[in-house]
């Protein structure tokens, strides 16, 4: 079943307690880091634009490429409420297209771990590397297999909100190293009744030594890795994983 359909519609609601402001706040102290000039950055997986918007208001001009149609409709509902100059384009990560090259690439949220194949994240990482500009930087996280295997992996979720519930139930695949997680959402309708839909989504969990190689292989250099929850080194029990790659030639 495809994913980001009718959950797009609550996605911002169920997403409200996610620490945007930290993620904004710590990603432009690391395009400050490497003297990325606030020009063109690319939010790769952007979702309905929560994050986008905020990079866009720290003055970067900001391109989200997203392959969730309707996704990208709530981002765009975002964008003419706040005016921002934002460019969202419709495309699967792994064959992205842009008019030329941006500073910088994000990508956060584990919108990699969507990407089931190492070829995907190659494939992926050749085209962040060529729309990169020279030296350009590359900062994305990923959640390890680690997280998915001993955290929540075959384990069930559920919230409960006034105008809408949702019951997440976990199930992890060991041999393949893939998360599967099916959503029961329940959303109350106009005349007060629930309307029920389910999608069913996969991620895989990467390791650090699969991201570094496959950055070697598209022809990036691996630059840093961080803890994404404690923004130190990162150990054997790193939940998710802040990367930071250069584009090294095309």
């Amino acid at each position: 079943m495809e994913a980001y359909t009718d959950f797009a519609d609550v996605y911002d609601t169920f997403m409200d307690e996610t620490p945007y402001e930290e993620w904004c706040e710590f990603l432009v102290g690391i395009l400050g880091e490497y003297k990325v000039p606030k020009g063109l950055v690319l939010d790769l997986g952007c979702g309905t634009g929560t994050l986008t918007e905020m990079l866009s208001k720290e003055g970067y001009d900001m391109i989200g490429v997203d392959n969730s149609e309707q996704m990208l409709a709530i981002a765009m509902e975002k964008r003419e409420i706040s005016g921002e100059n934002i460019l969202y384009l419709l495309q699967d990560m792994r064959e992205f297209e842009l008019y030329g090259t941006v500073g910088a690439v994000i990508s956060v949220c584990d919108s990699l771990n969507y990407l089931l194949e190492e070829e995907d994240l190659v494939q992926t990482f050749r085209l962040v590397n060529n729309y990169l500009d020279p030296k350009g930087i590359f900062i994305f996280d990923f959640n390890t297999v680690y997280k998915y295997q001993e955290v929540i992996g075959d384990s069930t979720i559920a919230e409960n909100r006034e105008d809408c519930s949702f019951i997440w139930e976990n199930y992890y695949h060991e041999e393949e190293e893939i998360n599967e997680y099916d959503l029961t959402i329940f959303v109350k309708e106009e005349d007060e009744r629930f309307r029920k839909f389910e999608e069913n989504h996969y991620q895989r969990g990467y390791r650090l030594a699969q991201m570094k190689q496959s950055l070697k292989k598209a022809g990036m250099e691996f630059v840093k890795a961080i803890d994404a929850d404690t923004h130190e080194a990162v150990t054997e029990t790193s939940e998710r994983i802040y990367c930071i790659a250069r584009e090294q030639g095309k």
